[in-house]
């Protein structure tokens, strides 16, 4: 394993900017913060030596590394979770009662921790002995014939099984239980999808442009990029040990779009598209995340690498994190905490001397993405770079799926694309290479007219919610069909002209990235009128997405859930330039 080893192809011609040799750099900005912690802070030279070293394949916490390390990480070093893959560890849980395993404490961390590198989530609160299952899907890009796979798996679990599309391009799936395990994780491999290394403190979904390679507009084709770190993450879904081991979850995106679509600025790496000296390749933000006692924005590394090096700067970023990486309060093990304790002069010593050639190249002042570009809308029908196919916006509500809507799905992308389906980080989707021939038959789709719109309301067309405490334990309350009953009931009352995106969270961890929403619902316990205990939110206002990125601030704190509709519809109305109904109609 210690040899694992991926051949790196230079990107082909097409893949790179058509204006890059005529390229006047002074027309355009690299779109990033410009803040960043301390760049010079004084290190102890012991402080550098890496925390962790290989045994046997696998990467290990050094003994005299393990004072104070959280209950994660000695779960960690009792069995190394990729065992169950790799070593066919899951046969022999998947053969084993529920009963059996809750006795022992190695099988119920098994179920309860080491499961997640596999992609596993045991829903123990609320679906006792069912699972979620994540997948990988780089870029957001799969077939109808994985859609119809991922249908067939959900529709055996009956109610209990549907899928999610989530912010990071991505499927998750539920309701499957453990003996159907091993047989699923052999489907996905024929059908060319793996949830391998998709939880817990690994990779996560690299998100690309959801337009990648049909967009006019596009900087780059992002796909090429995506798929590559993918196949580098999971060894091309046989395991890949050396990054597996990392001391939390781990975000990428690449740019390709002027858009911004990918958020770069809420992962921990992102790849924003620059030339220097005629070569194409990257300025590198880093240190980007959300979790429940802090947000941050990702700030600039001051390097470019060329499209060549794409992975092995990933490799070099993963690599750094692990071997310096804080694990003792898992609220404080995030890159970002790495980089202030070294500061980013000695961070970026630190990646430049895992890279192949021992440094990196200062960023580029020719960044490619324009800062003043107003952001496009994808649903509904747009014409693709491809003379004559155009490619079609599909709203999801809140991302949720059936078994039938998948194959409905499938069954569109076949007949009226080239069989493949887009997914995005607001949890739509989109079908490309549509002949223009079939423009006008398609939305006339049951599935598009009845549920699935590409015109929705204009409120509904920026709403995101998360799982919600329906499936995850972790919720403080119901998100999804409460977003969409809260968002109806205000369209009711109010008026809005212009696009408002509204996201919902059940608890502090923010899965459903409120502090990115014009208008963000965290979920919480309140106090009703009479005092009593019930289901909230705190309301978040004004964050931003694109070049002018920001993270929005607390505005009200603990709504009682039930009378949320008149405070987002006097919300709308006092920062949004919404018009109450009535005042409207009276107007008409």
């Amino acid at each position: 394993m210690s040899s694992f080893s991926v051949r790196f192809f230079a990107p082909q011609q097409s893949l790179l900017p058509s204006t890059a040799s005529s390229f006047k750099p002074k027309t355009w900005v690299m779109a990033a913060p410009t803040t960043a912690p301390a760049t010079s802070v004084d290190v102890d030279g012991g402080r550098l030596e890496p925390r962790v070293e290989e045994r046997e394949g696998y990467f290990v916490l050094k003994e005299k590394f393990r004072d104070g390390i959280n209950p994660q990480e000695k779960i960690k070093i009792e069995k190394d979770p990729l065992k169950l893959f790799m070593e066919a560890g899951i046969d022999e849980l998947a053969k084993m009662s529920f009963e059996d395993l809750d006795k022992a404490k190695a099988t119920k961390d098994d179920i309860d921790v080491r499961l997640k590198w596999l992609g596993l989530f045991h829903r123990r609160k609320h679906q006792y002995g069912r699972f979620m299952m994540r997948l990988k899907l780089p870029n957001g890009v799969t077939t109808s014939a994985q859609t119809r796979y991922l249908a067939s798996v959900i529709r055996k679990y009956g109610k209990e099984g549907c899928a999610d599309v989530t912010t990071r391009q991505n499927w998750q799936i539920r309701g499957a239980v453990l003996p159907d395990v091993p047989e699923i994780l052999k489907g996905l491999d024929e059908v060319g999808l793996t949830s391998l290394q998709s939880g817990m403190d690994n990779v996560r979904n690299p998100v690309g442009n959801p337009l990648a390679g049909i967009d006019p507009e596009e900087i780059v084709d992002t796909r090429p990029y995506t798929n590559l770190l993918s196949q580098f993450i999971t060894a091309n879904s046989r395991g890949n040990p050396a990054v597996a081991n990392l001391p939390r979850k781990w975000n990428v995106s690449v740019v390709g779009s002027h858009d911004l679509y990918e958020h770069p600025h809420i992962n921990d790496l992102a790849y924003m598209p620059a030339t220097k000296n005629g070569r194409f390749g990257f300025n590198l933000l880093v240190g980007g995340f959300f979790s429940a006692k802090r947000c941050d924005e990702a700030i600039p590394l001051d390097a470019w690498v060329s499209a060549d090096d794409v992975i092995p700067l990933c490799k070099a970023v993963l690599e750094a994190y692990r071997d310096l990486g804080y694990r003792g309060n898992r609220q404080k093990t995030r890159m970002m905490w790495l980089i202030d304790e070294l500061g980013i002069e000695v961070f970026r010593s630190e990646v430049a001397k895992r890279m192949p050639q021992k440094e990196l190249e200062r960023a580029s002042d020719e960044g490619l993405v324009q800062k003043q570009w107003e952001r496009r809308d994808y649903l509904g029908v747009h014409p693709q770079k491809q003379e004559g196919f155009s490619y079609i916006g599909i709203h999801i509500p809140v991302g949720r799926v059936q078994a039938d809507d998948m194959d409905e799905l499938a069954r569109l992308a076949d007949m009226y694309g080239s069989g493949e389906l887009r997914l995005t980080v607001e949890q739509n989707i989109i079908i490309p290479n549509v002949e223009n021939s079939k423009l006008e038959a398609l939305p006339n789709e049951p599935l598009l007219k009845d549920r699935f719109s590409p015109k929705p309301s204009i409120l509904m067309k920026g709403l995101v919610a998360c799982t919600g405490n329906q499936f995850c334990g972790q919720a403080i309350i119901e998100t999804k069909a409460r977003a969409l009953k809260v968002t109806e009931e205000v369209e009711r009352l109010v008026s809005v002209s212009r696009p408002v995106r509204m996201h919902w969270t059940g608890c502090p961890n923010t899965c459903g990235q409120v502090q990115v929403a014009d208008i963000g619902f965290m979920g919480c316990m309140a106090r009703d009128e009479n005092g009593k205990p019930c289901e909230g939110a705190d309301i978040f206002l004004g964050g931003r997405i694109g070049s002018d990125s920001h993270l929005g601030e607390l505005y009200k704190k603990g709504v009682p859930c039930k009378n949320l509709v008149p405070v987002v519809a006097d919300i709308l109305v006092e920062h949004f330039g919404a018009v109450p109904r009535q005042r409207e109609e009276a107007e008409d």
